[in-house]
C-alpha cells in the first residue's frame, strides 16, 4: 500500500516547481456483497476472524484508476475531464490523501485541500457558524476568519435574497450549500486546491466570480485542479487538462487541444 509523501525540496532554483507527482497510480475498490447475503456485517466479521484477505467469493474488485502518471506545477490550473465513472473524483481523493493507492505513489508539496471535505458543513448549525467552523477547518486562525467573514458571505451570494446566513444549513438548497463551501475554501490561499464540480451550481454571475478567484489562487503560486462537466468552465479557467476514461489517462496537454479531442470523441 503506497503512502502520500512529500516532494523533496530542490535547491536548483528552477522556475517550474512541482506540487503534485502521480507515479503510476492504481486505485482499487473492493466491494463486499453478492448473492446469499454475503455482504452483511456478520459475514464481514467472519472474514476478518478467518484472516480472509478479501480475495474470496463475494468480493468484487473495481479498478478505478489505472496507471496514471503526471506532474503538476505551481501556478497551474488543471482541468480533469471524462465521462461519469472515469476516475476523476477518485484521483482527487487520492491526491488529498483520503484514499490509499493499490500501487504507485502520490507525492505532494504542501497541504492539498479537497473542496467539500476540509470545509465540511453541518446542517443543524447556521450558515454563520459554518463559516467560522469551516474557516478553522481550512487552517485559518479565528482572527483570519473574523477578518474574512463578510467577504465569504458576500462571495457566496446566499444573502442576496434574504438573511439566509442566520438560518440552519439544512434549510439551504444544494446550490446554496455548494456556493458557501466554495466561498469558505476560496477565502484562503492553498498550496493545492481541488474543486470537484463546485462551479456547476449557481448562476453565471457566481461562476464568473469563482473563475476569477481560481485565477487569483494561481497567481499566489498555488495549484488548482478543477473537475467539471462544463467545458466552458474548463476553457475559461484551466491552461492544462487531463482526460481520464475508465481510470486511464488518455491525454494530458493544453486545454484547447485536449477539449477538441474530447468533444470530437464524445460529442459533448
Amino acid at each position: 500500500m503506497a503512502e502520500t509523501a512529500k516532494i523533496p525540496q530542490s535547491a536548483s532554483g528552477t522556475e517550474r516547481v512541482p506540487t503534485v507527482i502521480a507515479d503510476d497510480v492504481h486505485i482499487v475498490y473492493r466491494v463486499h456483497g453478492g448473492s446469499g447475503g454475503k455482504g452483511s456485517a456478520t459475514a464481514a466479521l467472519s472474514r476478518i476472524l478467518r484472516g480472509d484477505k478479501g480475495e474470496s467469493r463475494g468480493v468484487r474488485k473495481v479498478h478505478a484508476v489505472r496507471g496514471v502518471s503526471f506532474t503538476a506545477y505551481r501556478g497551474e490550473a488543471i482541468g480533469l475531464i471524462g465521462t461519469n465513472g472515469s476516475g476523476k473524483s477518485t484521483l482527487l481523493r487520492a491526491i488529498a490523501g483520503l484514499l490509499p493507492t493499490e500501487s504507485g505513489r502520490v507525492y505532494t508539496d504542501g497541504q492539498p485541500s479537497l473542496l467539500g471535505v476540509n470545509a465540511a458543513l453541518m446542517g443543524d448549525l447556521t450558515g454563520e457558524r459554518n463559516v467560522i467552523l469551516g474557516g478553522l477547518a481550512m487552517g485559518m486562525s479565528r482572527e483570519e476568519v473574523r477578518e474574512r467573514y463578510q467577504d465569504i458571505v458576500d462571495f457566496s451570494g446566499i444573502n442576496e435574497k434574504g438573511d439566509f446566513i442566520t438560518l440552519p444549513m439544512r434549510t439551504y438548497s444544494s446550490g446554496m450549500g455548494a456556493r458557501l463551501r466554495f466561498a469558505i475554501a476560496a477565502a484562503k490561499d492553498h498550496d493545492v486546491l481541488m474543486i470537484d464540480e463546485a462551479l456547476a451550481t449557481g448562476d453565471r454571475k457566481f461562476q464568473i466570480r469563482s473563475e476569477e478567484r481560481i485565477r487569483e489562487l494561481r497567481k499566489e503560486a498555488g495549484t488548482v485542479f478543477l473537475v467539471s462537466h462544463s467545458n466552458a468552465s474548463i476553457r475559461d479557467t484551466c491552461d492544462r487538462t487531463l482526460w481520464l476514461e475508465k481510470g486511464e489517462l488518455l491525454m494530458d496537454g493544453p486545454t484547447d487541444e485536449v477539449l477538441r479531442a474530447y468533444e470530437k470523441e464524445t460529442g459533448r
